[in-house]
């Protein structure tokens, strides 16, 4: 699943390439909305709120989006040949004279009245890299539950919007935890300092597909903006996802995966505390 840096980096791109000219293409497969014609119309901006994609048209309509697990938006220039998928996989095509966004194995698309979007996002969370980012309500959601687990108060979207799988294990990580432990269990301070994280991270990697959370030598902080360059020889991006079996950057422990498709953990059961599963 995209995490909200992924997303807010998409809308950024689409922006780019659609707002501010007219649409000249328009098709969106899916049953519903099939028939919308939106040709003639001017695409005013594209914005990212958590992991929802709005992409607001002139009269009053908002495309919105979603991309889940599989889905992507890609953009190509007048003639490009579309790269993304087979045919049978887009769900959407807007474009204009310079540029065509294409929408993959989108598993939300919807057309909406603009004045209706919170039908669509009113039930999300502060958003971590939002104009409505509030720090002390995110805590405040995050611990109305303490018996929950911390992967999952993470991951759920009301507390707070843009965290994926990918955050939910490196910042368990990062508090020394497995993603298990209930979050009412964490000491005072530090679910105010794992928001303070989670906010950073997303901040210092919104403008990069390659996301990264390795300072290089320093395994017990997060990456900042005074090591964005390549990397050296041996560095990880990350320090536990996608990383099962090979050595914690801390301890040298195994790190070990649990979960499957949409809530896959990664943790190191050498040098995170707390229950597994």
């Amino acid at each position: 699943m995209p995490e909200g840096d992924t997303v807010w980096l998409t809308a950024r791109k689409l922006h780019a390439a659609l707002a501010g000219r007219t649409l000249t293409l328009s098709d969106l497969r899916v049953p519903r909305f099939a028939t919308a014609d939106l040709t003639g119309r001017e695409v005013l901006n594209v914005t990212a709120r958590g992991k929802h994609l709005l992409t607001r048209i002139e009269g009053g309509l908002t495309l919105h989006s979603h991309l889940r697990m599989g889905g992507s938006w890609r953009v190509f220039a007048a003639g490009e040949r579309w790269r993304g998928g087979p045919n049978h996989q887009i769900r959407a095509v807007l474009g204009n004279a310079d540029r065509t966004a294409v929408g993959y194995r989108l598993p939300v698309l919807e057309l909406l009245r603009t004045r209706d979007e919170d039908r669509a996002v009113s039930h999300l969370g502060p958003d971590l890299l939002g104009s409505d980012w509030d720090p002390e309500t995110a805590v405040r959601n995050l611990l109305a539950d303490p018996a929950r687990p911390i992967g999952e108060a993470l991951l759920d979207q009301r507390n707070l919007a843009g965290i994926g799988n990918v955050y939910k294990s490196e910042l368990a990580f990062l508090a020394r935890v497995t993603p298990w432990l209930p979050i009412g269990d964490l000491p005072s301070g530090v679910p105010e300092r794992l928001v303070a994280t989670a906010r950073r991270l997303l901040e210092l990697n919104k403008g990069t597909f390659d996301r990264r959370t390795t300072p290089g030598g320093n395994a017990d902080g997060p990456g900042d903006d005074r090591r964005r360059g390549p990397l050296r020889p041996g560095e990880q991006r990350l320090f536990v996802y996608g990383r099962q079996g090979h050595p914690c950057l801390r301890c040298g422990t195994a790190i070990r995966k649990a979960g499957r498709d949409d809530r896959v953990s990664y943790w190191c059961p050498g040098c995170q505390s707390g229950p597994a599963p």
